[in-house]
Formats: C-alpha cells, structure tokens, sequence
C-alpha cells in the first residue's frame, strides 16, 4: 500500500514522464529581450533577404547587409511568434527570398551578426512590428505609453 507522501511522488513523476512525452519545451527555452540582446545597441540593417524561419518560438529573418567595408555579411533577426506576426498581418510568405527590407533592432549582446528585430519596413514603405510583447525590449516601453 502506498501512503501519500508516496502517492504524491508517483503522481509528480507521472507529470514530468506526460510532459515529457507530450513533447513539451522546458520553460527557460523562451527567454526574455535582456537575457540576449543590448538594448543600448540599436541598429538599423538593410539587404536582401536570404533565408526566413518561420518557427516557435521566435521566427528568423536571415539577410545579407554590406558593412561600411563594403563586405557582405549574413545577419540572423529575431522576431516574435508566428503567431503574433500573423495577428499583425504578416504571413509566411510576405517576405520573400531576394526582397530588400530594412530591419530596426538591437544588436546581441556577445557582438554576433544576430538582432532582436524591433520592426522590418519593406521597399514600398509598408511597416510592421516585429517583436514580441512583453520580451522588455526598449520599444515595447515605448508603446505601452501611447
């Protein structure tokens, strides 16, 4: 006979072994706009766009920016759920392979060629926001006072 200290565990484990077959992400997957990126390193990127990554958690635009050098260098921008950006207007096929964009962001913090996209704004002047609300990134401060 199990007692309930006994029951309680069993049932504890029963949890973790559900969820743990149920495919469930652990929660420090998500993570918060200050755990990777500089809110003190804006930036603004500009190029075609060479890959897009529309998954959970967060999607990815991958775009070639040329740097003041005039090398090309590959930029990973981190954006909000899909989810979010479909609430917003944005589809999976909205941004295209080829297509110039300009992205507004903060820069990681360990100095990658990766950026936490605040908004994109496309050639015909058309601008979406990209971020997620809630990540405590600069702009959703900004926001919350309008």
């Amino acid at each position: 006979m199990i007692n309930k200290e006994g029951m309680i565990r069993l049932q504890a484990v029963a949890v973790a072994l559900g969820m743990l077959l149920a495919g469930v992400a652990p929660l420090n997957a998500h993570h918060a706009f200050g755990a990777e990126f500089d809110p003190n390193r804006p930036l603004i990127l500009k190029g075609p766009v060479v890959r897009v990554e529309w998954v959970n958690p967060h999607t990815w635009i991958h775009l070639e920016v040329t740097d003041e050098s005039g090398n090309k260098e590959i930029w990973m921008v981190e954006g909000g759920t899909p989810n979010s950006l479909l609430r917003r207007g944005l589809k999976r096929d909205t941004i295209k392979i080829g297509q110039v964009i300009v992205v507004d962001g903060y820069q990681a913090k360990d100095r990658s060629n990766r950026a936490n996209g605040r908004d994109v704004t496309f050639e015909d002047g058309q601008k979406f926001f990209l971020g997620s609300s809630g990540t405590g990134a600069p702009y959703d401060k900004e926001r919350r006072g309008q």
